[in-house]
């Protein structure tokens, strides 16, 4: 039986607790904010502590117990809610923005110097042309591009005036790339390889390049100067490896057109403390022995001032290249010879000295 309350004269009757109306939207929280008037839904006002009132968050009326503490429960899910939407929002404007950042920087860059860890050259290069089965004959695999536009090279030869020969080297649609070297191939950039029989002794960084007759033997012999992408994949036409080919003939030391200017006096033989003739210049002498792939004494840091001329002094049991890297200065190191290499410090930082072919670290110089 639901006990009807006492209602004033005019007013609605309102049941009890639990038991309102149908036809009277209550909030859920069954509370009321302290004796505020309200206006019924049939338009007229009422008040007093009987009166009901409206919630402020949800704005359906309600009853009289527990208002205050619910109207403040209501304020704070508000501002948690509008709190949450602010977190989210701001969470998607940084995702974004690293989005739009990651876009802008991932397309277009330069390219890197060396490849990861773990990766050939191969595995590292760009997209640039079409990769072929087949290799040249240092092993490179081949990167084919059309014809049109392909780079091109022409080497030709003179004889230096004091030792050996002055090389040259003419390309068409190419450029030399030092600086990225190891990185992803790019169109019509590079470095080129000199060969001499099919034997590699150097790493070409621009058009120029001095052969010592000491690297040549007596005889009829081929150059051979071949360009190669920033990935080490060599650069080729129809199948074909982008060369040039050039012939040379070495007289025996001595003999005219050998390039010796006279007789040369006798001398003492050379201690091996002695310096090499020339390295009386440099200020400092490094000397480093490679035997059974390792290096005596192990490799260490070499502590230059800019300006300072340094000799690097390398006898290899095999034959390699030494390359100074940062100075692209490189050394071709006949097997069970020792080579020499003289170098103003004029850069500073950490640059390293290194073998090719056995990849060897030999030393790091250090200018300051």
């Amino acid at each position: 039986m639901i006990e009807q309350r006492e209602t004033r004269p005019g007013a609605r009757p309102e049941t009890r607790p639990g038991a309102r109306p149908a036809d009277w939207p209550w909030c859920g929280t069954d509370t009321r904010l302290a004796d505020r008037p309200d206006t019924r839904p049939d338009g007229r006002s009422e008040g007093g502590t009987g009166s009901r009132t409206r919630c402020d968050d949800c704005g359906t009326p309600s009853r009289a117990a527990g208002a205050t503490r619910v109207a403040r429960g209501h304020r704070r899910t508000a501002r948690t809610a509008r709190t949450a939407r602010a977190t989210r929002t701001a969470a998607l404007l940084a995702l974004a923005l690293l989005l739009a950042s990651g876009a802008a920087t991932g397309c277009g860059g330069r390219a890197t110097t060396h490849h990861k860890p773990g990766t050939s050259h191969e595995q590292a290069s760009g997209s640039v042309g079409t990769m072929l089965a087949t290799t040249d004959a240092a092993g490179h695999k081949l990167r084919e591009v059309p014809a049109e536009g392909a780079p091109e090279v022409r080497l030709a030869l003179r004889p230096d005036s004091e030792d050996g020969w002055n090389l040259q080297l003419s390309v068409k649609n190419f450029r030399f790339t030092p600086d990225s070297t190891g990185g992803a191939a790019l169109p019509g950039a590079g470095h080129a390889h000199l060969e001499l029989d099919g034997r590699k002794i150097a790493r070409l960084y621009g058009p120029w390049f001095h052969l010592p007759a000491a690297q040549v033997p007596e005889g009829a012999h081929t150059l051979t100067v071949r360009l190669y992408a920033d990935d080490h994949t060599a650069w080729a036409v129809s199948g074909k490896a982008v060369e040039g080919t050039a012939q040379l003939t070495a007289p025996a030391p001595g003999t005219p057109g050998g390039h010796s200017h006279g007789e040369a006096p006798s001398q003492p033989p050379r201690s091996p403390q002695s310096p090499a003739p020339g390295q009386e210049q440099a200020h400092r002498t490094v000397t480093i022995t490679v035997r059974d792939g390792k290096v005596s004494p192990a490799p260490t840091r070499t502590e230059l001032r800019r300006g300072e001329r340094v000799a690097l002094r390398v006898t290899s049991d095999r034959a390699d290249t030494l390359h100074v890297h940062g100075y692209d200065k490189e050394l071709t190191l006949p097997a069970g010879q020792e080579a020499t290499l003289i170098l103003t410090a004029d850069r500073t930082g950490l640059f390293e000295v290194e073998t090719h072919e056995s990849s060897l670290v030999l030393t790091q110089l250090l200018v300051r």
